[in-house]
């Protein structure tokens, strides 16, 4: 599928890159339509701005025209700061005059909850597809072209020389242009483009993340976001940045859960949305933090540091305490820092001669503030094992100068954590001006490397192994979803769901069902002994608590009187329940125990998830979770992530399990979601039983929710 096409980037292109800008609703007053005016004027010896009100006949210095049809030409971009119910009005008669693109400022749409109004964001949207007119907004407060520095926003505030190669997404305009922007200025962090997308009724997120991986100033995108329109357009766009090796970097709001829904299956109880968001960003190689500054930071890192040819760390510093601490915060990020080759150790003796320490963390005294400390540092850095080297201190401009000229003339990354005022102007400043990536506490300087290899050890392996497509449907998988559907039911029993599984290889517990007394111990007799006798039926979903199971039944005495048992508890539990029958299914022996199950984002589409089985997966919550579909290798490191699956390797004298069968199973699963995708809501195979090796897996329970209910 095709999300996005060449008139809607050149639309996009026309926003961000505006000859000419008129403001619809600007005023002399420093109120919004003020603010976009001046914010525009302040490239009025590149572009031509138009100011748009018919109160007026001049507002700061430049002619105010009537309405957008009186404009002497069509401008590439219109600012719309306009009442809500103006907007659309505005809207059609830009794109009347010709106009390429539009910023709707205006606020009183989807923001103000459902009230009895017409759906103006909706039609904004139609609007905007239909025209090929594009719109950012409403709700927001613009864009700025920060390289060629055009500042198309009707925000107060702007800055001079914050060139860089960060291109800033976020859905609030206030807080790309309140605390990034401060933050940014203060901290030496340049942009590319800072863009607010407000409601997002036409573009969003992923759009303009898409202009960005084709943008050459761009080399790592910045986000803030509360929710995707559609996770795949997001999934296609993080796809496309680790082809580009452009990272994407997220603040992701919405972790409390409030009024979550109640699940029905075991596998929606176990995944809240925000474990979601985590698994999935990580497997598509988006870098998920939690605040402003790490946001900054990391991003900052990310385009100014090489990808680290070997993951050693080496520190160095003029403190003991504050090289140990790093040192320790490093560790406990999973981060390497390997002992000093002989070389090395002995070059930094030799400049130290007696003095601090020559190691890794080292600590080097009085000498990081000398004329030596190039010679310590190109020591530490020319170690093989060392793909990064940091530096802790809060020196003056000349060790700051000795940094800058080391980073200058190595292919690997030099961060610097600095210890200082975070006032200071000398040393600091430098350090800033030349865009060395600066974190200020051990822990964020640690988390920050540890995204930055993470990332790169992710993007190497990706593009190795790719991403998983579902194959197309086989006809028996057609027969099997239409006759799943066709039952017309927002369940399916659990011998339905089996025979749904089947058709995508999922194996089951050998079973027969059967509707008498007779017929279960006839059944049992076939399967031999012992056996389990359940009800089927797609309205009694939890068939332990409901009282309807009976294990180790060991003659057929035993399976009568469990029969009768069964269906009297059902009628008791569930009066209207529907009863399909009662299964007699063999007790699997020997066997590894675990979850797999399927439940499907309103924003994420189908996620996967992995679970230790039994009692442990719900008290410890041991699970992995992927969005469908997933490769082999995704599978196995599924397994990987589990604590419980180390049951899976043989324990105190236990065969290995199955584990090749089980990473079959879970790919095919994730295919089954993909081809019932829009059908599907939940899906329970719990438990799957992992025989011992060689011998594969059986399904002995299954649950299937469709959507619509």
């Amino acid at each position: 599928m095709e999300f996005w096409t060449e008139p809607q980037m050149a639309s996009i292109h026309k926003m961000l890159n505006p000859r000419s800008i008129a403001i619809v609703g600007a005023t002399p007053r420093m109120q919004y339509g003020g603010r976009f005016l001046a914010a525009a004027l302040r490239a009025k010896d590149r572009i031509r701005v138009y100011a748009v009100n018919p109160r007026y006949d001049e507002i700061m210095g430049v002619k105010s025209y009537p309405s957008v049809t009186d404009l002497p030409e069509a401008p590439d971009l219109v600012g719309i700061v306009v009442p809500y119910d103006q907007v659309l009005d505005i809207l059609q008669e830009s794109h009347a005059k010709g106009t390429g693109s539009a910023i709707v400022i205006s606020a009183g749409f989807a923001e103000r909850g459902v009230d009895d109004r017409r759906d103006l964001q909706g039609e904004l949207g139609e609007f905007a597809r239909a025209s090929g007119m594009r719109i950012s907004g409403p709700n927001c407060l613009g864009l700025a072209n920060v390289k060629d520095d055009i500042w198309a926003t009707a925000s107060s505030r702007g800055a001079e020389g914050l060139t860089g190669p960060i291109g800033l997404v976020c859905q609030s305009g206030a807080t790309a242009f309140g605390p990034f922007l401060v933050r940014a200025v203060e901290n030496g962090i340049g942009f590319s483009y800072i863009i607010s997308t407000g409601n997002e009724a036409d573009l969003d997120f992923t759009d303009f993340a898409r202009y960005l991986l084709d943008d050459p100033d761009t080399r790592v995108i910045a986000g803030f976001v509360e929710g995707f329109k559609r996770a795949d357009k997001f999934l296609e766009v993080a796809k496309l940045a680790a082809e580009r090796g452009k990272p994407i970097v997220l603040i992701k709001i919405g972790r409390s859960e409030l009024g979550a829904q109640a699940a029905r299956s075991h596998t929606a109880a176990l995944t809240g949305a925000d474990a979601r968001y985590d698994a999935i960003f990580a497997q598509y190689g988006v870098i998920r933090v939690q605040d402003y500054d790490e946001l900054l930071e990391v991003a900052h890192l990310l385009a100014h540091t090489p990808k680290p040819g070997v993951p050693g760390i080496a520190v160095v510093s003029h403190s003991g305490g504050i090289s140990s601490l790093t040192a320790d915060m490093c560790g406990q990020a999973g981060l390497d820092l390997p002992p000093l080759g002989e070389a090395a150790r002995d070059g930094i003796n030799g400049v130290l001669k007696g003095f601090g320490w020559a190691a890794n963390p080292a600590d080097v005294t009085g000498f990081a503030n000398s004329e030596s400390f190039p010679q310590i540092m190109e020591h530490m850095i020319n170690d093989p094992r060392m793909g990064t080297l940091v530096v802790a201190s809060a020196g003056a401009d000349a060790q700051a100068q000795q940094v800058i000229s080391q980073r200058d003339r190595t292919d690997k990354g030099v961060v610097f954590l600095w210890t200082g005022s975070r006032d200071a102007k000398t040393g600091l400043t430098q350090l800033k001006n030349a865009r060395i990536p600066i974190f200020y506490t051990p822990d964020k300087l640690a988390r920050g490397l540890q995204c930055r290899l993470a990332y790169h050890t992710w993007r190497e392996n990706r593009l190795e192994d790719g991403f998983a497509t579902a194959p197309p449907r086989t006809a028996p998988q057609d027969a099997a979803i239409a006759q799943a559907l066709g039952f017309g039911r927002p369940t399916l029993s659990e011998s339905e769901a089996k025979q749904l599984l089947a058709a995508w290889g999922v194996g089951s517990a050998r079973e027969h069902r059967v509707n008498s007394a007779e017929e279960a111990a006839l059944a049992a007799e076939q399967l031999g002994f012992p056996v389990a006798l359940k009800v089927d039926s797609p309205d009694i979903l939890h068939k332990t608590e409901a009282g309807v199971v009976r294990l180790n039944l060991r003659d057929a005495s035993q399976v009568r009187t469990s029969y009768a048992e069964i269906l009297a508890s059902a009628k008791a539990y569930a009066p209207h329940a529907r009863i399909i029958g009662v299964l007699v299914q063999e007790m699997v022996g020997e066997g590894v125990e675990v979850i797999i199950g399927v439940t499907c984002d309103p924003q994420l589409g189908p996620v996967l998830l992995f679970g230790s089985g039994g009692v442990m997966v719900e008290i410890y919550n041991d699970v992995a979770l992927r969005r469908c579909p997933i490769t082999r290798s995704e599978a196995q490191a599924m397994i990987a992530e589990v604590k419980g699956a180390r049951l899976l390797q043989g324990f105190r004298g236990r065969p290995a399990a199955d584990i090749a069968a089980l990473a079959d199973t879970l790919v095919r699963v994730s295919y089954l979601a993909m081809h019932l995708e829009g059908h599907l809501a939940e899906l329970d195979i719990n438990p799957l039983m992992v025989l011992p090796s060689g011998q594969g897996v059986k399904a002995v329970d299954a649950l299937v929710v469709f959507r619509g209910t």
